[in-house]
This record gives C-alpha cells, structure tokens and sequence, in this order.
C-alpha cells in the first residue's frame, strides 16, 4: 500500500482561526448587547420620579457642625504661591505657580496666618477670601522653625472676619474637632474628627523639633496646611500643618501647631518679622562634631562680644599659635535640666523668656562649675 505523505499538506494559518474567533466574539458581543438593550428599554410610559421621603429634623450634633462651619468659613482663605521667573529669550516676566495652601484672617487690618512651608519657594503669593475676592499678598513676618508665617493683605476692614481664638493648653484626648481648608485646591472643605493625641513632635523644614503638637484623624490633605483646626465651640486651637501618610494623602494622622504656641509668637512676627528668641549669645558646635570630639554637652564655638555669656566669662573654642585645638566651655545644664544636644538646648530655652537668669552648668578642663546669666534677645 503507498503511504501518502500529509506533512506538506496546506493547514489554515493561525490567522484565519484567529479571524474566526474575533468574528464568533463580536457576534456573541453583539447579541448579548442587542439582548441588554432590549430587555432594559421598555419604554413604560408609566414611569414617574419616586417620591421624596421626609427626613425630618436634623439632629442637634449636625445643626451645630453646620452653624460653626457658617460662622468659621468667612476667616479661612486660599492662598496661591506664585513663582517669578524671566524668559531667557523675550527677558519678559511670567509667573508659575508653586502650591496652593489654606490660611485664615488674624485681625482686621489685614494680617493673615500660614504654613511657612506653604509660602517658602514663593515670589508672589495670593490670597483668596471667603466672598471669592483676591488679593495680593506681602509677606509680614516668617518663624521657619515652627513652620509659621504671616502675610498682610489690603483689603478692607469689611471683608475680614477674624478667627475667634481659643487656648490649647487644657484640651483634651477624645474632644471633637473640625478642620476648614482647601484640600486639593477644592474651596472651603470641612472634615472632622477627634484629638488623637496630645503632646506630639514633629519636624519643622529647618529639622528643628516643634513640640506639643496637636495629633487628629480630622482628615487633612494637601492643600490644608496653615487653615485652622477648631474646638466645638468655633475658636482656633491649632494651625493644621502635616500629615503622617506614605501616599501623600490623610491616612487618619494629621498635625496641628497648638494655638498657644501661635499666639506667642505671631505678635512676634507682627512686631518683628521674626521670632526673637531668649539666649546667651554664643556659637554653638554641631552635634556631630561634638560626638566626634567625645564633647557630652553643648560644646562653645564662638562667645559673642558684650553678650551675657562674654559678661559670664564664658570661654570659646580656640586654636593655638601651633594649630592645636583648646576647646571651650561645655554647657552641661540649665537649672539642673541636662542638655545633651543642640534641639534639648533650643527646646529647654523656649521655656524661658527674655531677661529671666538661668544657673548654667558648665564643664572646663575637667571641672564642673556654675553661673548664672540673663537671658537676651538672639537671632
């Protein structure tokens, strides 16, 4: 018998079947949609709009939310940082812009309340009112360490609705709060929520440490820094500032700077344009050349001349005709309180004001002495 041979025999390429089956599909598609279609459009002409089910009164929690968000929402802004930069090829000026932020009216003479991080790489800033008027913007005063700064706008006394201010040294785990600002850029967003905690540190953009922080679940997202957290009652008790959240976006930890701390130091930048903070007048060794040195304490670089700490006899670090290092003093504690770090001193000093006398201990040479100096105004 001859065996035929069927291995050159013509097969259907992949591609027909290929055809095939997007045909077989778009068929099926086709009637399962005609099928959807025909089974939803029946055309009832007795179709109405269902009927309104009363809701009745509002409860007494949600009346007071909305009448503190009406009494709040006129004292917050939107404020817009604007970059300025030249074409290199027309030397015509445009502007960019930077980031968006909240804020909220201080006093009726203009002076509005932020982030410092909201407003840093700004050339220009604007600031949005509650009536959706704009206004330029100058900077008053800015504190980087505690990420607060204030801007003046000059609109008039009509239009501004200062924020009531309350306290925040008696708040407490647990009470409600409620957050206005702009996240996203969406204009006048309230969220709300509860003190999580109390007491908290966070970072400043300058790394030093603010303390006392207020913690909430109020979710605050990009574009509420520098807008008011607030108790029950409607008065300011914190500046939202960050978040906790690796997307970016509230995950149920938010910041706030407390409000003592902000009316401390806004008449500061008011009067100012900067926080004057009690010190000694000395320069002060990095902390990681101090670790390097062995130094345990705050290591003295620089004494400044006619300062409290030069009137002390407090002694410098020195170089020697030869090259030689002598270090200085080496602050140890304030009245008794060790200090370790550059942050510990910062931290231990804002709990005293200018022209309080402190009992500092210091190490020289080996031997631990004492003296008292008069706090004064440093930069």
């Amino acid at each position: 018998m001859t065996k035929v041979d069927t291995s050159h025999r013509a097969r259907p390429s992949l591609s027909v079947y290929g055809w095939a089956a997007a045909a077989l599909c778009l068929l099926v598609f086709g009637f399962v949609k005609q099928s959807w279609v025909d089974s939803a459009s029946l055309n009832d002409p007795r179709a109405i709009s269902r009927a309104v089910v009363p809701r009745g009164e509002l409860t007494s929690g949600e009346k007071s939310t909305i009448a503190l968000f009406r009494q709040a929402s006129p004292s917050v802004v939107h404020i817009t940082a604007i970059a300025v930069q030249r074409d290199l090829f027309t030397l015509n000026l445009y502007q960019i812009p930077e980031g968006t932020g909240s804020g909220f009216i201080w006093d009726n003479s203009g002076k509005i309340i932020t982030n410092f991080h909201v407003i840093q790489n700004a050339d220009v800033a604007q600031v949005t009112l509650g009536d959706q008027t704009t206004w330029k913007a100058r900077r008053v005063g800015m504190a980087p360490d505690k990420d607060l700064a204030v801007l003046h706008i000059d609109a008039p006394a009509s239009r501004l609705q200062p924020i009531p201010v309350g306290t925040s040294k008696d708040l407490m785990v647990g009470q409600s709060v409620f957050a206005i600002g702009n996240p996203f850029g969406l204009d006048q967003s309230l969220t709300t929520g509860v003190i999580s905690a109390l007491g908290r540190e966070i970072e400043s953009v300058t790394r030093r440490p603010i303390q006392g922080v207020i913690q909430t679940d109020a979710a605050i997202n990009p574009g509420n820094s520098g807008g008011p957290l607030l108790d029950s009652a409607g008065r300011l008790i914190g500046v939202n500032t960050a978040i906790y959240s690796p997307s970016g976006a509230s995950a149920g930890i938010g910041f706030a700077i407390p409000v003592d701390t902000v009316n401390r130091i806004v008449p500061e930048l008011i009067r100012y344009g900067k926080v004057i903070r009690p010190g000694i007048g000395i320069q002060i060794a990095e902390d990681q050349i101090a670790d390097r040195l062995g130094v345990k304490g705050i290591l003295v670089v620089e004494v400044i001349p006619g300062s409290s700490a030069a009137k002390a006899g407090i002694r410098p670090t020195q170089r020697e005709g030869s090259g030689r290092v002598h270090l200085g003093d080496v602050i140890t504690a304030i009245d008794g309180k060790k200090v370790e770090s550059a942050n510990e001193l910062f931290i231990l000093l804002e709990n005293y004001k200018i022209g309080d006398i402190v009992n500092i201990t210091l190490l020289r040479e080996g031997k631990t002495s004492q003296t008292k100096i008069t706090l004064e105004a440093v930069q």
